[in-house]
């Protein structure tokens, strides 16, 4: 048994040092968690940044620049849609009534973008985990709507009261809070 520990023991030495050698620069790529099937694709984080995968687990940056630090620059996606949220769904509900689905329908035949994000938000009067819940709901819900337009929708996230755009001590600043945010990226 102790032989067997030691022959183990010796051979993930070996494993981990041949990982450490074969990983290139953080700037461009980085090793994901091993022994998981990997599907090979390419996504864009809200911030704009584009990402890519490999089946072996290797993950990158779509662009070719980067900062002085070697920190990769990515395009920003554009807010092109802010729906507040009072207009479109009832209080502590992700249901769109008939009129607003036409008015998001609208919307997205209309604009130029090849593809969207949307995040959802809320103010911060129930708990974190039921905002996230909820402004995820309403995100998912504007995010049906964008595909029955045709419209490719690549990301669909829900931020809860993490993000706020104004005070949640006031009225207006709660109004403010609660959207649905779409991103276009061009």
């Amino acid at each position: 048994m102790t032989r067997a520990r030691a022959v183990f023991g010796g051979l993930a030495a070996i494993c981990l040092a041949v990982v450490s050698l074969t990983q290139p620069s953080f700037a461009q790529t980085q090793r994901t968690v091993l022994g998981q099937e990997y599907i090979p694709t390419v996504w864009v984080d809200p911030d704009g940044c584009e990402h890519w995968v490999m089946d072996d687990g290797v993950e990158g940056y779509m662009t070719p620049h980067v900062s002085r630090q070697g920190i990769p620059v990515c395009r920003r996606g554009n807010v092109c849609g802010v729906m507040n949220s009072d207009q479109f769904f009832a209080t502590d509900r992700y249901g769109i009534n008939s009129a607003n689905r036409q008015k998001l329908a609208q919307f997205f035949s209309d604009a130029t973008a090849s593809a969207y994000i949307i995040a959802g938000h809320t103010d911060s009067r129930a708990s974190d985990s039921y905002n996230m819940r909820l402004s995820y709901n309403r995100a998912n819900e504007v995010a049906k709507v964008a595909r029955t337009t045709g419209a490719r929708v690549i990301d669909v996230r829900g931020y809860g009261e993490r993000m706020p755009r104004a005070s949640n001590s006031t009225a207006n600043g709660m109004a403010q809070n609660r959207r649905v945010e779409i991103i276009c990226i061009r």
